[in-house]
């Protein structure tokens, strides 16, 4: 890495680099491989918790919470990053951020994306946990939060545990009521964007939603 760079490294080097040493049988390279088949792959290092990374041999409480530890600053990296952009003409970086936050939790959640006049993110709260339907989500408890906020427009997000990002009834229907809410509030429904560990779908995109204008 001090020769060549960190980019220079494999997935399994880098796995290597942090946990720093194997076993009495298995060297750590063998344990950094262990660990990439049991996520198939980085980015779902975030789905195992403390007891999943455990259950790797060679891998202890400590050497753990240092794996989910760079799984987080990556989280709050993303975070930090679509903060700092207009949502509107980066809208790559704020999925990149979204899939992060959402798309590996195993039960449904959905967020909202609070934007000022400028589509920077000036907040963002998880308002609902479960399968989504009208009387789940209440756009009045919503609009309450984006006006406590001073938001000018909101962007809603929830997450497909089950990997299909496709659109359900309940999920377009859920758009439609926060569409016209927003009408009739003045903060406008920008998008309403599914993720999951893999892909996305943007409503707006699918169907279009009149009041982003």
């Amino acid at each position: 890495m001090i020769r060549d760079g960190i980019r220079s490294l494999s997935n399994t080097e880098l796995l290597a680099l942090i946990l720093r040493t194997g076993t009495q049988k298995n060297s750590v390279f063998h344990v950094a491989e262990e660990l990439l088949r049991k996520t198939k792959g980085l980015r779902r290092l975030a789905q195992l918790n403390v007891v999943d990374l455990c259950a790797i041999h060679g891998i202890n409480q400590a050497k753990a919470c240092e794996l989910l530890a760079v799984a987080e600053i990556s989280r709050r990296m993303a975070l930090e990053e679509a903060y700092e952009m207009d949502v509107v003409d980066q809208p790559k970086r704020l999925v990149d951020w979204l899939r992060k936050e959402l798309g590996d939790l195993k039960q449904e959640h959905f967020l909202v994306v609070f934007l000022d006049t400028k589509n920077h993110i000036i907040g963002h709260k998880v308002c609902f946990i479960g399968s989504l339907d009208r009387s789940v989500v209440h756009p009045r408890e919503i609009f309450k939060e984006a006006v406590a906020q001073s938001a000018a427009r909101i962007i809603a997000v929830h997450n497909h545990p089950s990997g299909d990002v496709t659109p359900s009834e309940n999920d377009i229907q859920v758009t439609h009521s926060l569409e016209e809410a927003g009408k009739m509030m003045g903060i406008p429904l920008l998008d309403h964007i599914i993720v999951s560990h893999r892909t996305f779908c943007s409503l707006r995109q699918q169907f279009g939603l009149s009041s982003q204008e």
